[in-house]
């Protein structure tokens, strides 16, 4: 049984040391290579950025904790959503300070849904960032709580192209180099438990294509500046197949809003999805 008693408290905050290293292997994690030196290597001319997704890898152990707090079983967990906002680029280097909280839980019958909401700022106490994920976690519902509000729908505009459009194939060891960013859920890596979890081969972590989507915005829509990135987020639909192609379309709806569509050969992955830019 969830915690309810201590929905609303505040864990933390925990501590994220990193530096230039850590940021190069998060973006090989998402998929940048060589062929993008601003993304992989400190000496490019401009210097080294940091994708704006990476927002979710000092979120990630704040995360767990609180789960842990409240006695929410990792493994009862499906991720369903996750947004960042930022309030400016990323640093490559530093400590960062994230505290994490649940303001709310819903009763969904056989599963309650958790809001996890984090807050990250540098040494100096300015916050950089901001993440939300909602979280479903089976076997814990049933609680008599409230069902939660109905949540937004971003539809893109069907009749009318993209603005813009970005296929990035996955590598096959993509699952295999996002995890040693902190997300080592063996459902990601060995066979045997993809194949416990209904799965026929281990799936890409959910926030890997997040970062894939999220570079695409960043370099289609951002002009690779991450001071203009403010905003993204999105549903999980479906899960991503290392090897397969994601491709990221982006419509503009005005005043810096983009909605998306993240698809792989296969369908739509990331659904309800949207970003919003600074002079978009």
């Amino acid at each position: 049984m969830i915690r309810l008693d201590r929905i609303g408290e505040t864990v933390g905050p925990e501590v994220h040391a990193y530096d230039v290293r850590d940021v190069v292997l998060y973006h090989l994690g998402i998929g940048a290579g060589a062929d993008d030196l601003r993304y992989v290597y400190e000496g490019a001319p401009g210097g080294l950025i940091v994708c704006p997704t990476y927002a979710v890898i000092p979120a990630f152990a704040p995360f767990t904790k609180v789960l842990a707090f409240l006695d929410v079983p990792l493994a009862s967990v499906l991720h369903g959503e996750e947004s960042i906002v930022l309030d400016g680029a990323i640093p490559p280097r530093g400590r960062l300070f994230t505290r994490s909280r649940v303001p709310a839980v819903y009763d969904k019958g056989k599963a309650a849904l958790l809001i996890v909401e984090t807050e990250t700022a540098d040494a100096a106490g300015t916050v950089l960032f901001r993440t939300r994920a909602s979280l479903f976690c089976r076997g814990l519902g049933g609680f008599g709580g409230e069902p939660g509000p109905g949540g937004e729908v971003r539809a893109v505009p069907e009749r009318r192209p993209p603005d813009f459009e970005v296929s990035r194939r996955t590598g096959e060891n993509q699952a295999a180099l996002y995890r040693l960013s902190g997300d080592t859920n063996p459902l990601h890596i060995d066979p045997a438990a993809a194949a416990a979890a209904g799965f026929p081969r281990p799936i890409l972590h959910g926030l890997c294509t997040f970062g894939f989507a999220g570079r695409a915005v960043l370099t289609a829509a951002c002009g690779n500046d991450p001071g203009r990135f403010k905003e993204f987020g999105c549903r999980f639909r479906a899960p991503v197949f290392p090897g397969e192609t994601v491709l990221t379309s982006g419509w503009k709806m005005g005043g810096g809003l983009y909605h998306l569509r993240v698809s792989t050969e296969r369908g739509d992955v990331l659904s309800n999805a949207y970003a919003r830019v600074e002079g978009g």
